[in-house]
């Protein structure tokens, strides 16, 4: 990782380089990219080009190209892995649980889009992508947790399979990234609400 300059007055402050890119922007900038192009497609003389610095002036801020795409995965499953720890999704019965998980989710993909987008094209086919692709999977099976829980408690539908509806749940939320716009008709709690109403309606015992 590269070094942190030091602001004596406001503390740490990410270094800079030219022509004033911080660490934050040059990692959107190649997660655009990546999803512009492919990741494996992308070569570092493409971020420099994209970003109008020379490739060493871009190693300032990252090691390497599978340094940004670590960190841009890890951007989309941490606030994936946050939404099972948040204190809607720790209390209530499973089915409320699972419904704040369910809002949490698209939440997470409208706000962190691009690095949501880039975490559902990874296919393993390098260790950074099939860790990602462990986490995604320990993801999921907490969430068919919750879903077989709701069931056992009489409160979804148990002629449904847990894993089944686990993979068709996210299908539909995942199906998002293919055409949300953000600032669209639309809004992000408007669609989080209408998600949760058609899986738990569709699930719920009458």
């Amino acid at each position: 990782m590269p070094a942190i300059d030091v602001d004596r007055a406001n503390g740490p402050a990410p270094r800079r380089g030219r022509p004033g890119y911080d660490r934050a922007q040059v990692l959107e900038i190649a997660v655009a990219l990546f999803n512009e192009q492919g990741y494996d497609a992308t070569s570092v003389a493409d971020l420099a080009t994209r970003l109008g610095l020379t490739k060493s002036a871009l190693y300032h801020h990252f090691d390497s190209k599978e340094q940004l795409l670590a960190l841009a995965l890890d951007e989309a499953l941490s606030g994936l892995e946050g939404v099972l720890d948040e204190p809607d999704a720790r209390t209530g019965t499973a089915a409320e649980r699972l419904g704040a998980v369910l809002r949490g989710a698209v939440r997470v993909l409208v706000d962190r889009l691009p690095y949501v987008t880039l975490l559902l094209r990874v296919r393993g086919n390098s260790d950074i992508e099939r860790a990602a692709l462990a986490r995604r999977r320990a993801f999921d099976h907490r969430v068919t947790a919750l879903v077989e829980e709701a069931q056992s408690a009489g409160l979804v539908r148990r002629d449904i399979d847990g894993p089944v509806a686990t993979r068709l749940i996210f299908g539909m939320v995942n199906s998002i990234v293919e055409w949300y716009r953000p600032g669209g008709p639309v809004d992000r709690e408007r669609l989080a609400h209408d998600v949760v109403a058609v899986v738990l309606d569709g699930m719920r015992t009458r």
